[in-house]
């Protein structure tokens, strides 16, 4: 496993929530407390630092402790744009990326993925779940809990600088470990208020 004070973790709070009605997600609460800071207590104890990747409401996000960084690239151009950010000021040799809307992420992620990136000599270790989706049972990767190397940025830029956008078509270029979660509920992620407030009955059941 690699050392914890050798990993950055971020969080991608940087999209306009445009499915949530034009509110930022990541400031929605869940169970009374906003999302980010149900991933930030969740991420923390598994890394040595946590930034945050937000492009609005930056005064909101500085609340929860942490240091905000912005997008590089200009309207909101994708989780490829805020993982850019954190890579960009990240100052140890692994970052660790989680969405801001997913409030109930493994609390052995960094481990599993560290384990496993070492241990195939990889650059970049993704997490995966078995789902079920119309009794059909199937592998489903989560592209934005990586453990990535920092000296993945440069190949990111390039990416980026020729209009790529999406996180697995990057991922498809790079050398990636794929890792199995069993929890496949810990990887479910809110992408509207209906999706909220269901997730917090199921929670308070």
């Amino acid at each position: 496993m690699i050392d914890k004070q050798l990993i950055t973790g971020l969080i991608i709070a940087g999209g306009r929530g445009t499915r949530m009605g034009q509110v930022d997600k990541g400031l929605q609460n869940f169970n009374h407390i906003p999302m980010t800071l149900h991933v930030l207590k969740r991420l923390s104890p598994q890394v040595g630092k946590i930034i945050i990747n937000a492009n609005q409401n930056i005064s909101e996000y500085k609340k929860f402790g942490a240091p905000v960084y912005s997008d590089r690239m200009k309207d909101f151009a994708g989780p490829l744009a805020g993982i850019q950010a954190g890579l960009s000021d990240c100052t140890t040799p692994y970052l660790l990326t989680a969405p801001c809307d997913s409030p109930m992420l493994p609390m052995n992620l960094a481990q599993a993925l560290s384990d496993a990136l070492i241990s195939n000599n990889a650059d970049i270790a993704v997490a995966t779940s078995v789902v079920t989706e119309e009794n059909i049972t199937k592998e489903q990767r989560h592209p934005v809990f990586s453990l990535i190397k920092l000296s993945c940025l440069e190949s990111l830029n390039n990416f980026l600088s020729v209009g790529g956008r999406k996180v697995d078509h990057w991922l498809q270029q790079q050398l990636t470990i794929n890792v199995m979660f069993k929890d496949s509920a810990s990887f479910v992620n809110v992408n509207t208020m209906q999706e909220l407030q269901l997730l917090e009955r199921k929670q308070s059941q």
